[in-house]
């Protein structure tokens, strides 16, 4: 599976239609593969460091790590977020994400997950007249991915 430039412009769109009514941010990192020895999840949380996620002011950045060959992904959100959402919420998006993923819709299922994490962020965190854009709406790749 590769990300063209009209994949990753989908997922931008995803994003911008879901950050449109909250104060939430959604990243999506794109990795060919794990480090070795590491976990989809171990490395999702580098990321989340790598991005600054964790510097939004209410703690509510949601990040969707996925390693295209090694077949992996997870779905992190920082503690303000986590807080008010719990675990159940990331299960059911990472049950979504692998039901399409086994199916081979990569991008559609990333782009659902993303919608529905801007409704849950709505819910919790509702878009404010002086919001701004805290994080950059792009999709990053990781050393080794070329599109």
């Amino acid at each position: 599976m590769n990300f063209n430039q009209k994949d990753t412009e989908k997922l931008v769109q995803a994003i911008q239609v879901a950050e449109k009514d909250t104060s939430g941010e959604i990243r999506v990192h794109i990795d060919q593969n794990l480090p070795l020895g590491s976990s989809a999840i171990d490395r999702a949380k580098i990321v989340f460091e790598q991005l600054h996620m964790h510097k939004t002011e209410q703690r509510n950045g949601v990040l969707i790590y996925m390693a295209i060959k090694s077949k992996q992904f997870a779905i992190i959100g920082d503690s303000g977020i986590h807080a008010v959402v719990g675990n159940e919420f990331w299960d059911s998006i990472s049950a979504q994400l692998t039901t399409h993923f086994k199916k081979g819709n990569f991008v559609s299922g990333i782009e659902l997950a993303i919608l529905e994490t801007g409704k849950k962020l709505k819910q919790f965190f509702p878009y404010q007249s002086n919001d701004v854009n805290e994080l950059s709406n792009e999709i990053s790749m990781g050393e080794g991915f070329h599109e």
